[in-house]
């Protein structure tokens, strides 16, 4: 057996409410921030959206869409928002499908590729989250190889997500210095997650 799935000291709340505009969930957000290190995601695109998140106990903001105007990092809200919050406060979400950059609930995909977006926005952040949103739900693995090169275009920490279903990946993603993010293989019970 191999290593045990780290625990981070990290909490990810995804507010899909106010992702969709179907209605806000801060008061929830607030009660699970305090006491935890807690991001969210929540529909971050204005810097007073950021700053109430933070006000509200979150120790980080994840945003996405937001960092993305035509087909290219938006880097005038990017280092506005930086310089609002800190870059260190900020999470840069990165979605890819077929190597390019998705945006508005994976709908749009965008001229440019994951790797040029996270070096345009390395600046102005001190994180990525990365989502393999081709591997995404389907309990079949990540890809490994696209992982890697996001980790290799960045010094920034990197966390990604998409399909990772196995203990070996995990640790292979350790192995990378990256960090994973998983759902589906813990909620149907394939991946057992260490009393």
């Amino acid at each position: 057996m191999g290593p045990s799935i780290r625990t981070l000291p990290k909490v990810q709340v995804i507010d899909l409410d106010a992702a969709t505009g179907k209605g806000d969930n801060l008061d929830l957000v607030r009660r699970i921030a305090w006491g935890t290190g807690l991001s969210c995601r929540r529909r971050i695109r204005t810097i007073g959206r950021a700053q109430e998140v933070l006000t509200a106990g979150a120790k980080q903001i994840i945003a996405g869409s937001a960092l993305f105007k035509g087909d290219q990092p938006d880097l005038h809200f990017a280092r506005a928002l930086a310089d609002a919050v800190g870059a260190d406060r900020v999470i840069a979400a990165v979605d890819s499908r077929g190597g390019h950059v998705v945006v508005h609930g994976w709908k749009k995909a965008l001229a440019v590729t994951a790797l040029e977006a996270v070096r345009a926005l390395e600046p102005y952040c001190g994180e990525f989250l990365y989502t393999h949103v081709d591997t995404e739900g389907l309990m079949g693995g990540t890809d490994l190889d696209a992982i890697a090169a996001v980790r290799r275009a960045t010094m920034r920490r990197v966390t990604a997500a998409g399909g990772i279903t196995t203990q070996d990946e995990i640790d292979r993603l350790h192995a990378l210095g990256v960090d994973a993010v998983v759902g589906m293989a813990i909620y149907t019970g394939k991946l057992r997650v260490p009393d």
